[in-house]
């Protein structure tokens, strides 16, 4: 797609699309075929007490890309997010994912992060836009929209949680003036912290328009069945099954033909029994018209006789 800057999807089987990773040993950030978003392959991000790779404040365990947006420019970025069914509940800050800046110290200019049972985006470790309960054991989705500028009056930020607007455009100053960004990407929390965190991240996109990062659209439906097709499991309209009669048409008695009347069926009209045999070619019979034919043909021999 000509609007995608960058994937960090994890579909090449490792972490080789990152341009680096702080962990303490590499089974803290591991490339998994289970649990996935889409795709293959997945993050499983884990952070223990005491992981501390880089001599810093808190624990973490994170992937880094050096995306180098520049002030002024525009970017859609989309990922996944899932927290294990016990991921820790506590009071304080643990971050999944995080825009930094160049800087060594300071809040980051734009995080995403867990705080007891809330979901946040701070952005300057001032301004809390955007906010949602917790729910683990699931997929959330974020579409990030963000204009990178250190004034606030040009820089804005929109976010879309699961394929719904949660946060419309809004100006805020995105990054610190003098300053460069760059994604980090795993998990960070306070070293307070005691119980292990497990995060999944999947389907990570970088692009400069919305349809480009978008998930793929879910396959068509089957084609219905030809109209003029009958069913093969049903009768058409023509057609009688076993055992019926298609409306309109004579039920032949078991062992009869459909020509032949039997004289002491009882049918309610004799008169139609005589039209359903003329109607086959059939004048022969016990009907009334054959007694009528008999009769005239003795009345003409009396005549003659009598003559």
């Amino acid at each position: 797609m000509a609007g995608v800057v960058w994937r960090g999807d994890f579909e090449t089987g490792d972490r080789s699309q990152y341009s680096g990773a702080q962990m303490v040993s590499a089974d803290r950030l591991q490339v998994v075929s289970s649990p996935v978003a889409e795709g293959r392959y997945a993050l499983k991000a884990t952070v223990k007490q005491g992981d501390d790779p880089i001599n810093s404040s808190g624990n973490r365990n994170e992937l880094v890309y050096q995306g180098h947006e520049a002030v002024g420019s525009e970017y859609y970025y989309r990922w996944k997010v899932m927290f294990a069914p016990d991921f820790p509940s506590v009071r304080t800050w643990q971050i999944f994912t995080q825009w930094h800046h160049d800087g060594s110290s300071g809040s980051p200019p734009v995080q995403f992060y867990v705080y007891g049972e809330e979901l946040r985006l701070t952005m300057s470790d001032t301004l809390t836009p955007w906010s949602m309960p917790l729910t683990r054991g699931v997929w959330h989705e974020f579409i990030f929209h963000v204009k990178w500028s250190p004034d606030p009056k040009v820089g804005f930020i929109e976010l879309w949680h699961n394929g719904e607007k949660v946060l419309p455009q809004r100006n805020v100053a995105t990054t610190y003036a003098g300053m460069g960004i760059y994604l980090k990407l795993g998990l960070y929390r306070s070293d307070t912290v005691t119980q292990t965190g497990v995060v999944y991240h999947d389907g990570f996109t970088m692009a400069t328009r919305l349809e480009d990062v978008l998930p793929p659209p879910p396959p068509p439906p089957p084609p219905a069945p030809d109209a003029g097709t009958p069913d093969a499991g049903t009768p058409d309209a023509g057609t009688s099954a076993p055992g019926d009669s298609a409306p309109g048409s004579e039920t032949t008695p078991p062992g009869g033909s459909p020509g032949t009347v039997d004289p002491g069926a009882g049918s309610p009209s004799d008169t139609g029994s005589a039209v359903k045999a003329t109607q086959y070619g059939c004048s022969t019979g016990g009907g009334p018209l054959a007694a009528v034919a008999l009769l005239g043909l003795f009345g003409v021999l009396r005549l003659r006789r009598q003559r």
